[in-house]
Protein backbone atom coordinates (compact mmCIF):
# COMPACT_ATOMS: atom_id res chain seq x y z
CA UNK A 1 0.00 0.00 0.00
CA UNK A 2 1.26 3.54 -0.64
CA UNK A 3 1.45 6.07 2.10
CA UNK A 4 -0.60 8.85 0.47
CA UNK A 5 -3.42 8.40 -2.20
CA UNK A 6 -4.26 11.71 -4.18
CA UNK A 7 -8.25 12.11 -4.56
CA UNK A 8 -8.20 15.16 -5.79
CA UNK A 9 -9.76 14.16 -8.66
CA UNK A 10 -12.37 12.00 -7.33
CA UNK A 11 -16.00 12.55 -8.13
CA UNK A 12 -17.91 12.69 -5.01
CA UNK A 13 -21.58 10.07 -5.53
CA UNK A 14 -20.25 9.13 -8.82
CA UNK A 15 -21.66 5.73 -8.71
CA UNK A 16 -24.36 6.57 -6.10
CA UNK A 17 -28.05 5.24 -7.45
CA UNK A 18 -30.47 6.16 -4.50
CA UNK A 19 -32.99 3.72 -6.26
CA UNK A 20 -30.72 0.72 -6.18
CA UNK A 21 -31.87 -2.00 -4.55
CA UNK A 22 -30.27 -3.74 -2.41
CA UNK A 23 -30.35 -7.91 -1.51
CA UNK A 24 -29.41 -8.20 1.77
CA UNK A 25 -28.16 -12.29 2.36
CA UNK A 26 -30.01 -14.20 4.68
CA UNK A 27 -27.84 -17.07 6.69
CA UNK A 28 -30.05 -20.16 7.28
CA UNK A 29 -29.12 -22.82 10.21
CA UNK A 30 -27.19 -25.81 8.40
CA UNK A 31 -30.29 -28.00 9.33
CA UNK A 32 -32.80 -25.65 8.06
CA UNK A 33 -30.79 -25.16 4.90
CA UNK A 34 -30.64 -28.51 4.67
CA UNK A 35 -34.17 -29.40 5.27
CA UNK A 36 -35.75 -26.81 2.69
CA UNK A 37 -33.17 -27.70 0.00
CA UNK A 38 -34.42 -31.04 0.31
CA UNK A 39 -38.14 -30.33 0.02
CA UNK A 40 -37.35 -27.61 -2.88
CA UNK A 41 -35.59 -30.40 -5.40
CA UNK A 42 -38.16 -32.45 -4.69
CA UNK A 43 -40.71 -30.24 -5.77
CA UNK A 44 -38.42 -29.13 -8.48
CA UNK A 45 -37.83 -25.99 -7.59
CA UNK A 46 -35.28 -23.15 -6.65
CA UNK A 47 -34.52 -22.68 -2.94
CA UNK A 48 -35.18 -19.19 -3.04
CA UNK A 49 -38.71 -19.96 -4.76
CA UNK A 50 -39.65 -22.06 -2.11
CA UNK A 51 -38.49 -20.00 0.78
CA UNK A 52 -40.06 -16.78 -0.65
CA UNK A 53 -43.51 -18.93 -1.24
CA UNK A 54 -43.42 -19.59 2.82
CA UNK A 55 -42.32 -16.91 3.87
CA UNK A 56 -44.96 -14.98 1.81
CA UNK A 57 -47.89 -17.60 3.54
CA UNK A 58 -46.76 -16.73 6.77
CA UNK A 59 -46.88 -12.89 5.64
CA UNK A 60 -50.48 -13.51 4.81
CA UNK A 61 -51.15 -15.34 8.28
CA UNK A 62 -49.61 -12.56 10.27
CA UNK A 63 -51.53 -9.85 8.21
CA UNK A 64 -54.82 -11.91 8.54
CA UNK A 65 -54.40 -12.07 12.26
CA UNK A 66 -53.65 -8.13 12.93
Amino acid sequence: MRDEYDFSKGERGKFFNPEAKKNLPVYLEAEVLEYFAARAEAKGIELNTMVNELLKKDIALIEGVK
